[in-house]
C-alpha cells in the first residue's frame, strides 16, 4: 500500500478526515497514564496513531472496523510517520462517508451485478436451473452485495465476491459462443454459485471486510458448504436429483486439482471450463494488483501466491 489518502491530503503537518480503525488498544505510558494506541487506515494505506491522556468518558470507546473522524498532527517517530490525535469521534449517518475512500471496494455497483446475474438465470431454458439459482440468490442477497471473495488474496474487497462471480460468468459466456455444444444453463448456474459457500466460510461485518474464518469455514470449507447449500435448496424446491447433482459437481471440482482443494477433478466439459475460468480470473486479479504502482520497465516484489514470481510491467 502507498501513503494514506488522509496524509496525502493533509495541509502541512495537520490532518483531518475520516478513516477506518484497523486496531485499537488502551495502553499505559512510562508514567502509567493510559493512552489510545491505534492503527488507522483508508483505501490507500495505514498508519499508527496515538491519542495521549486518553479517557473513555472524554473521547469514547473505539474498536476495529469503526469509522471515525480524526484531527491532529503528523509526527516522525524512529524515521516513520505517526499520527498524534487531538480530536476523535465516531462517524454518524449524516456525515455521508464514502466507503470507497476508506476500504478497498469492487469497481462495480453490487446491486447492478446482482440484478444482471438474476436476470441471466431468468433466461435459462431449463427452469429447474432458473429456480435453483434465483432462490439461492434471493435468500443470500444482502450478504452477496457486500461480501469479499477472500481474506487477503484475490477480490478481498467489499463486493469482491460478486465482482469475481460476474467476471467468471462473462468469461463463460464468451466461451459458450466458441463452443456451443456446452450446456450453457449448467455452466452459468455453476459459475454463479461456485463460491456461494464463502458466505458461510468467512466472518464479515457490515463494512464487507473479512476478519476471520467461521468454524464451518475452518472445518468444512466453502466448497463443501456450497454443495450442501445447493443440495438443500434443490430438495426444498423439488428439483430432480440428477439436475442438482451436476451443479454440485461443478462446485466440487471448480478448483481443478486436489492440491488446490477440489474434492473431485472436473468430469464434465462445463466443469473444466468453470475451473479454468476461476483460476484465470483469480491469477489475473493478483497479477494486476501486484503490478499496480510498479513503474513501466520495472519488476514487482516476489508474489508468494503466484509461485513466488516477480512480475514485469511492460513499457507501452
Amino acid at each position: 500500500m502507498s501513503r494514506m489518502r488522509l496524509l496525502q491530503e493533509a495541509k502541512g503537518q495537520v490532518f483531518e478526515g475520516f478513516v477506518l480503525v484497523k486496531s485499537a488498544a488502551v495502553r499505559p505510558n512510562a508514567k502509567g497514564v493510559e493512552y489510545l494506541d491505534l492503527v488507522l487506515a483508508d483505501d490507500c494505506g495505514e498508519c499508527a496513531a496515538k491519542l495521549w491522556d486518553y479517557s473513555p468518558s472524554a473521547y469514547g470507546i473505539y474498536e476495529a472496523d469503526d469509522i471515525v473522524k480524526v484531527r491532529g498532527s503528523i509526527v516522525i517517530w524512529k524515521d516513520v510517520e505517526q499520527l498524534k490525535i487531538e480530536r476523535i469521534r465516531h462517524s454518524v449517518r449524516d456525515d455521508g462517508v464514502d466507503l470507497s475512500k476508506l476500504i478497498p471496494c469492487s469497481p462495480y455497483d453490487s446491486e447492478k451485478l446482482y440484478n444482471e446475474l438474476y436476470e441471466l438465470a431468468e433466461g435459462f431454458e431449463n427452469r429447474d436451473y432458473t429456480r435453483l439459482v434465483q432462490y439461492i440468490l434471493r435468500e443470500n442477497k444482502q450478504r452477496l452485495l457486500i461480501f469479499p471473495a477472500g481474506m487477503k488474496l484475490h477480490h478481498a474487497t467489499r463486493g469482491g465476491l460478486l465482482h469475481h462471480t460476474y467476471s467468471i460468468v462473462r468469461l463463460c459466456r464468451e466461451i459458450v459462443k466458441l463452443y456451443p455444444a456446452l450446456n450453457s444453463d449448467l455452466l452459468y448456474s455453476g459459475a454463479i454459485l461456485h463460491d456461494i459457500g464463502k458466505l458461510y466460510e468467512l466472518e464479515v461485518g457490515e463494512l464487507g471486510i473479512a476478519g476471520a474464518y467461521t468454524n464451518e469455514g475452518q472445518l468444512i470449507g466453502h466448497i463443501n458448504l456450497g454443495v450442501s447449500l445447493v443440495s438443500s435448496a434443490a430438495e426444498l424446491l423439488g428439483i430432480e436429483r440428477k439436475t442438482s447433482m451436476l451443479v454440485e459437481h461443478l462446485l466440487l471440482s471448480h478448483h481443478g486439482q486436489p492440491e488446490f482443494g477440489s474434492p473431485k477433478l472436473p468430469m464434465l466439459p462445463e466443469a473444466e471450463v468453470l475451473a479454468t475460468c476461476d483460476l484465470l480470473d483469480s491469477k489475473l486479479y493478483e497479477m494486476f494488483a501486484a503490478l499496480d504502482g510498479v513503474m513501466p520497465g520495472g519488476f514487482s516484489e516476489r508474489q508468494w501466491a503466484l509461485d513466488n514470481r516477480q512480475l514485469y510491467k511492460e513499457e507501452r
